[in-house]
């Protein structure tokens, strides 16, 4: 916030009721003459004292959908010929010199249609109010302007602060960056057919819309404004008779069409305006209407444009939706961090999930125990609080495994331990290659295979599952959690160990 704030304004303070508001004759719109005239001669020594010869255009905003002001509108918002790119260069952070922003102050004075804050970083501000109320901020005193503009006919007074000083809806909300996170997510959701439109937001009100194919997200990327505003939505309706059935009773819509050559058109209407563009819609092959509230938008997931330092200096406020608020969590994890959450569902593949703070986490079988388990319901149950470790955490579709066996005593160790050692054990499998003793006296105890190679000749035909065998430990693979087995070596050391004669 800037030290120095001073309102300009053409109203005599002694014109005010005990209230604070003008009670004098002067007109609350522009006279397009002097008073005008004098208004950006104010902007303009203030800006000469604090040395600042270009300004920033900081939330800029095109024209509502009705005038709501006292002056007629014109066409091009009051911004034609001040932006070479046309709107599209009326952005968020556009650099301007002085002279175009006074052009800019002049159409805000007018009221004709386009908004914004103009502003230099802890050096100088200009904000425009309803009824030609100008604020003007300094980081200087700036003693000459304000004589200057006393003798101009206007009245300057100082200020704690603008009314107009930008203040967020939402402190604390996280925009999603459009970083290499998002155009990845952006492609992956593309590939698998989960969105096909990315909705560009250059300044308040105005909007362009590109349809997404699997070949052209880095082209349309590199046509985007600056500091836009990105929205990715699925795909149209093809069915336009659903299309126009979606209108709602009444209220702002925008209605977006493509018609068979591919090209893209948006409107924003109301209920008076909803029979011409089902007119219009007659010819597209697909369309779709978007509220404008914004409770009732639902993007698959949106993002801001970063600056080229990566960056993101723009303050749009939007509601966020569930991926990005899946986002904005998952950016609070790390690979090996310890989660606690209540297991949600346990699919009927086996998968189990778990809520992990309103994100929904995932553990696969392997991950639940160290021990070999039939079902997740050996181990877990819906409702259970349980303490997992995080595997990984994939931004791009926004998944996290778990590892519960992660944060248990690895018992595999043990087992290597027990080298040499002869066991009697049931047999759990037969398969062409040898069999498989459990070497545990647990019903989840660890198996070994006996290669057949590790049988004895007397056995090798007559085994059957549910057998005891006795096997010695000869091998631990402790990488791939393997055990080796061996009958004839076990009849070997039991022969040994018997007295003799």
């Amino acid at each position: 916030m800037l030290p120095y704030v001073y309102r300009v304004t053409k109203y005599d303070p002694a014109d005010r009721d005990e209230h604070g508001h003008y009670t004098g004759t002067e007109p609350s719109i522009s006279d397009h003459g002097p008073v005008e005239a004098a208004y950006l001669q104010a902007i303009a020594v203030f800006a000469e004292e604090s040395g600042v010869d270009q300004l920033a255009i900081r939330e800029p905003q095109i024209g509502g959908f009705a005038p709501f002001g006292l002056e007629p509108p014109v066409d091009g918002d009051g911004l034609a010929d001040l932006f070479p790119a046309g709107l599209a260069g009326f952005h968020d952070g556009a650099l301007v010199p002085t002279a175009v922003g006074l052009e800019l102050v002049r159409a805000m004075l007018r009221d004709n249609g386009a908004w914004c804050r103009l502003e230099t970083e802890g050096v100088f501000a200009v904000h425009v109010g309803w009824d030609q109320y100008l604020y003007i901020g300094s980081n200087l005193p700036c003693e000459a302007a304000l004589a200057r503009t006393r003798s101009l006919g206007l009245f300057p007074e100082r200020l704690d602060a603008s009314p107009y000083e930008f203040a967020p809806d939402h402190p604390v909300r996280v925009q999603r960056p459009a970083d290499a996170d998002f155009w990845a997510r952006l492609h992956w959701a593309v590939s698998a057919h989960r969105a096909t439109f990315l909705e560009e937001t250059y300044a308040a009100n105005a909007s362009r819309w590109h349809r997404l194919t699997r070949d052209n997200p880095e082209a349309v990327r590199s046509q985007l404004t600056p500091r836009a505003q990105l929205a990715v939505w699925p795909d149209l309706l093809t069915d336009i008779d659903a299309a126009v059935a979606s209108l709602p009773d009444e209220g702002l819509v925008e209605v977006i069409w493509e018609d068979k050559d591919g090209r893209i058109t948006s409107t924003v209407v109301d209920e008076t305006q909803f029979e011409a563009v089902t007119s219009q819609l007659a010819g597209a092959c697909a369309a779709g209407v978007v509220s404008l509230a914004t409770d009732e938008r639902h993007p698959l997931f949106t993002a801001v444009l970063p600056d080229s330092d990566g960056v993101v200096r723009a303050r749009w406020q939007t509601e966020p939706t569930p991926s990005d608020r899946d986002w904005a969590f998952l950016k609070t994890l790390r690979r090996g961090q310890v989660v606690t959450g209540t297991v949600t569902a346990i699919a009927s593949f086996g998968v189990t999930f778990v809520d992990i703070g309103g994100f929904t986490a995932m553990i696969n079988i392997p991950e639940l125990s160290w021990r070999p388990i039939n079902h997740p319901s050996d181990v877990v149950s819906v409702g259970q609080e349980i303490t997992a470790q995080v595997l990984d955490v994939d931004m791009v579709r926004e998944r996290v495994p778990l590892s519960l066996r992660a944060v248990q005593d690895d018992p595999w160790p043990q087992i290597a331990q027990r080298i040499g050692q002869v066991v009697i054990g049931p047999v759990t499998k037969i398969v062409p290659f040898g069999v498989f003793v459990r070497i545990e006296d647990r019903e989840d105890g660890f198996q070994g295979l006996v290669h057949t190679s590790e049988l004895h000749e007397s056995s090798k035909d007559v085994i059957e599952v549910g057998d005891a065998l006795t096997v010695k430990i000869i091998d631990v693979d402790l990488a791939r959690r393997r055990t080796a087995l061996s009958q004839v070596q076990a009849l070997a050391s039991t022969t040994e160990s018997q007295p003799r004669d």
